[in-house]
């Protein structure tokens, strides 16, 4: 708000009423609090009821008119104000807060606001905790009751050393709708709240001195619209209340009494405070009429009782059931002639003391406006701007993602704050995970979680922040929600279950076999992506068959399983032994195909078995045989089908010996076979018959290219083996598996 030289912080209070605004300029010093300008003005409409602004846009604008006409006598403008709220529908919360060092120190001023601070958010958790309603309330005031230093109650913890302070303190709660009418209506005059208190709180600055507060006294603040109630006892507050009965019932009356509109009717009870015996007045049909004081004071009577009697009740029962010693009143509403005097006689204590309250409470307030009020009228204008430097409660406004958000202003605001005031979805601020996948493996449930996506991107004023960020009035705020990951993805070959192979002593030799997974009672390989529910089952064993089909070597006689006679069908588990006879020279027919394989000798057993413990022997879903993964395994298998072509002569006249009808010859037969390789036409010669492996020696392919590829063979479009006979016409695909 600033000040100027001489002078403290300016201060600009508005009371804003429901008959009236009074706007107040001020500035504390040592020697109290000085008004430097006063200026008030009435409703042009019952823009107000029981202090509940109903008509913002009026409001506003009286509100334009009070600041205007300060600006013009100050000579300065005026941006912030201080305001103060009726008790309509007020709730309180009492509570005991402490803070306790690390070792005992001086105890600053830092240390006791952060401890009010401390209790008005336990008191808001405890007071949402029990509100039962859709309705938002906000805290617009607390007093502290007591102070504790070290457990023991002192009045004044600054300065003194301590390991542990505490307080009572009790805060109070209105709702939203009177919270933001206040607001809206102070904005539409172009100001910015700077406190926000409540108007009991405001009033006791002034009607009831610090020194005062050790008696049992209740301060009743008697607007237009309602009564404002608060108790002191033990030098601290202890209670607010408040009834919704005030000035404005007992104008009412007259208006119904003397056939007048509202304004004149508040004309007449006016004129009851000047003592007159008559009142002149003009009624609805523009006719003079007079009226005796007396007659309009008998009228009043029974409302007078009425209010009076509410208000004393009120006061018992935030007093504990029982009468306070003494009552001050302030406001317009009880300076009716008898209103006092009443209120004595409902507490059933002395009429001396229930008093009004005006210039004699206000011996600490220098007026430099000598045309300011001094009444009791003026008592809670003045204590709206003492309760800027009392208590700082006041809320602040933010932006969030383009929409206005109030915020109660607790000195620790951050951006989460803010979050959960637009209700934002707390699953749009932390990083979200993609779908898991869940299925079963042995039986096992088994989760695998989808990745994480980005976390939310927080801007405050363009600058980058995250959910702890300390927020101040005005701040934009951009919250760019978070995005989710890529949903879980896994292949049978990424379980460590299908990873370490099956090792089986086979004629001698160890030869690793892969795993078998059999996902929902169906064979896949390692390739396979598992989804959502599968039950997989892995077999760490294979019997005789597989074995003998996995080797592509047709199992003859004398089949043994750890040195015990075993059938093709006896299953065979890790580290066991299997022996068999090689079956003779002829055709044997693998379980996936239909073409003939010739096998000769235990030297196919060597080929075949050294190439399944490099991982190059392929299986299909029903062999379990292995792509090739490793570089040159192709180009050792030819190599070995080499050393094997240097022998072959003898094997040929074997098999001429052993075919009837055909004649022994010393020559070779050979022949030749055209296929098509990656789409170019081969012809092979120099062999009796060629495999599969035998096209690496014309077709021009790198296998030294693989870069951690897997290499993938076809023939006639489907998986190859590499020991697989070749005949005419037969189409061969060889390529490097893409990624």
């Amino acid at each position: 708000m600033g000040g100027v030289k001489g002078q403290g912080q300016l201060v600009f209070g508005l009371d804003i009423g429901t008959r009236s605004i009074v706007g107040t300029v001020g500035y504390k010093a040592d020697d109290g609090f000085h008004v430097l300008a006063q200026e008030i003005r009435e409703h042009v409409s019952r823009a107000m009821l029981d202090g509940q602004i109903h008509d913002i846009a009026s409001v506003g604008q009286t509100i334009l008119e009070v600041k205007k006409s300060l600006e013009e006598r100050l000579g300065r403008k005026l941006g912030e104000v201080c305001i103060a709220a009726a008790g309509r529908v007020l709730r309180t919360v009492t509570v005991n807060v402490s803070e306790e060092f690390d070792s005992d120190r001086e105890v600053l001023g830092e240390d006791i606001y952060n401890l009010s601070m401390s209790g008005i958010e336990q008191a808001y958790n405890e007071f949402q905790s029990k509100n039962d309603t859709d309705i938002k309330f906000y805290c617009v005031g607390y007093t502290p009751m007591r102070y504790y230093l070290n457990g023991y109650q002192m009045g004044n913890l600054e300065g003194h050393k301590a390991k542990k302070i505490g307080a009572d303190l009790i805060a109070t709660f209105l709702p939203d709708d009177v919270v933001d009418g206040l607001y809206k209506a102070v904005e539409a005059a172009g100001l910015h709240v700077a406190n926000l208190t409540l108007e009991p709180i405001a009033a006791i600055q002034v009607a009831i001195p610090d020194k005062f507060r050790l008696l049992n006294l209740a301060l009743v603040d008697v607007g237009a619209g309602t009564s404002d109630i608060s108790i002191t006892r033990e030098g601290s507050i202890v209670a607010y209340g408040m009834i919704p009965v005030a000035g404005d019932s007992l104008t009412d009356v007259i208006v119904q009494k003397c056939l007048v509109d509202f304004d004149m009717a508040e004309h007449i009870k006016r004129s009851l405070r000047e003592e007159k015996e008559e009142i002149e007045f003009t009624d609805i049909m523009g006719l003079p009429q007079k009226v005796s004081a007396t007659e309009i004071n008998e009228a009043l009577a029974p409302y007078v009782d009425d209010m009076t009697a509410r208000v004393a009740d009120e006061i018992k029962r935030l007093n504990g059931d029982k009468p306070v010693s003494a009552v001050f009143v302030v406001g317009g509403g009880g300076m009716v002639p008898g209103y006092t005097d009443k209120l004595s006689e409902k507490l059933g204590i002395l009429k001396e003391r229930v008093a009004i309250r005006g210039e004699e409470v206000m011996k600490d307030i220098i007026f430099e406006d000598k045309d300011a009020h001094k009444d009791s009228l003026m008592v809670t204008p003045i204590g709206i701007c003492l309760s800027f430097y009392a208590q700082s409660n006041n809320f602040i406004f933010v932006s969030f993602n383009g929409e206005r958000v109030k915020l109660y202003d607790n000195g620790h605001l951050t951006v989460s704050d803010a979050a959960i005031q637009v209700a934002f979805p707390n699953e749009d601020l932390f990083p979200k995970r993609g779908k898991a996948l869940t299925f079963t493996i042995g039986g096992k449930a088994r989760i695998v979680r989808g990745t994480e996506g980005e976390s939310s991107q927080i801007l405050v004023n363009k600058e980058p922040a995250d959910l702890y960020s300390q927020i101040r009035s005005g701040d934009l705020i951009e919250v760019k929600p978070s995005t989710p990951g890529q949903d879980a993805e896994y292949t049978l070959g990424e379980l460590n279950e299908l990873k370490a192979p099956v090792r089986i002593n086979v004629n001698h030799k160890i030869i690793e076999f892969p795993k078998k997974a059999i996902v929902n009672g169906a064979i896949q390989d390692t390739f396979y992506k598992i989804c959502e529910g599968d039950d997989i089952k892995v077999n760490n064993f294979y019997t005789v068959e597989q074995i003998g089909e996995f080797l592509d070597i047709p199992i003859g006689d004398n089949i043994r399983v750890n040195a015990t006679p075993a059938v093709l069908t006896t299953k065979v588990y890790e580290d066991f032994s299997l022996e068999f006879e090689i079956g003779k020279a002829g055709s044997y027919k693998s379980s996936s195909e239909s073409s003939e394989v010739n096998y000769s000798s235990e030297e196919d057993l060597d080929a075949v078995s050294d190439k399944a413990e490099e991982g190059a022997v392929h299986a299909d879903a029903d062999s379990f045989a292995s792509l090739p993964d490793d570089d040159g395994t192709a180009a050792d298998m030819k190599e070995k089908q080499a050393e094997k072509a240097s022998g072959s002569e003898t094997d040929s006249s074997e098999k001429e010996n052993a075919s009837e009808g055909d004649e022994k010859t010393d020559t070779p037969v050979t022949s030749s076979v055209t296929v098509m390789a990656n789409g170019k036409s081969f012809t092979l010669t120099g062999k009796d018959e060629y495999v599969y492996v035998d096209i690496f020696d014309s077709l021009n392919f790198d296998l030294k290219a693989s870069n951690g590829r897997k290499i993938i063979t076809l023939l006639n479009g489907r998986a190859a083996q590499y020991l697989e006979p070749l005949k005419d016409g037969d189409v061969i695909e060889v390529r490097w598996e893409e990624k």
